[in-house]
């Protein structure tokens, strides 16, 4: 399989993936892509040896940037292309997935970002395509997930909306449009980890482009690969993440709960933490 040289270029953050991250990008090269760069936010020379004969760019920080700015860092790596695919490193992308997420791209010229259908190691579909949370919804979200993992709140949240759309779609695995990624300045590096995702699918609305998926493109996700090291510090990240997400795009009333819904980001996250002492 091959794509048409100078379309796309893959960026891949890497956080002591190990031999995942050399699957993922066994499985680009497999989908035509040979512009790789590979940003290594982990401990320095530590994803060299994953990466065995693969011939991709090496971005070495010498520091944890985060999972946005990783990216972006990548980005400027890349060279002129048209489109940008933003993964993971724990990430397997199936056969002709990037062809077909490309594919879905030129046929809506209406679209900025476009993701994939998302799988888990044991075939089950991860809830990748979401709605931005009103007040009502985060909160309920955010309270009854923890004891409650499959509660309305939280099946609204994890799905698409009625008439198909969505709203924001995973950072796991996507592609972007590289004059739309530059339009909105890349990922918003005040995010460290967490709903960067998010805020970048806001941005990118906020510009009057969609963001679409297509279940035409397949990945598998080994979730959560790299924050296991530290799991304690994550929690805390993706809950900090989730309060600056709320008072970046707050207005009117909800502007005014704001403080609100950080009194009950940081009892979740009091929740959680205390149900997980062994993190």
């Amino acid at each position: 399989m091959s794509i048409e040289p100078g379309r796309v270029a893959a960026i891949v953050v890497d956080y002591h993936a190990g031999d995942a991250l050399g699957a993922c990008i066994d499985s680009l090269y497999d989908n035509g892509v040979s512009n790789i760069v590979v940003v290594e936010n982990g401990t320095e020379g530590s994803t060299t040896p994953s990466l065995g004969h693969h011939d991709v760019t090496l971005v070495e920080p010498r520091m944890n940037l985060g999972y946005g700015r990783g990216v972006n860092r990548g980005a400027a790596r890349t060279g002129e292309v048209e489109f940008l695919l933003v993964s993971n490193p724990d990430v397997v992308i199936h056969e002709g997935a990037v062809e077909s997420m490309i594919r879905y791209l030129d046929e809506h010229q209406d679209v900025a970002i476009v993701g994939p259908q998302v799988l888990r190691p044991d075939g089950s579909v991860y809830p990748s395509q979401r709605v931005f949370p009103n007040f009502w919804l985060a909160g309920l979200h955010a309270l009854l997930e923890p004891f409650w993992p499959d509660n309305p709140a939280t099946r609204h949240y994890r799905a698409p909306r009625p008439d198909g759309s969505v709203d924001w779609v995973s950072g796991a695995c996507f592609l972007i449009r590289r004059s739309v990624f530059e339009q909105v300045g890349g990922f918003d590096e005040r995010y460290f980890m967490f709903a960067e995702d998010m805020a970048l699918c806001w941005q990118v609305r906020a510009q009057g482009y969609r963001v679409g998926t297509t279940s035409e493109a397949i990945v598998t996700h080994i979730e959560g690969l790299s924050r296991q090291r530290v799991s304690r510090a994550m929690l805390i990240a993706h809950h900090r993440s989730a309060m600056r997400f709320e008072w970046q795009t707050a207005t009117g009333v909800r502007r005014v709960l704001a403080p609100l819904a950080t009194l009950v980001l940081g009892l979740r996250l009091f929740v959680v933490l205390f149900r997980r002492p062994s993190l």
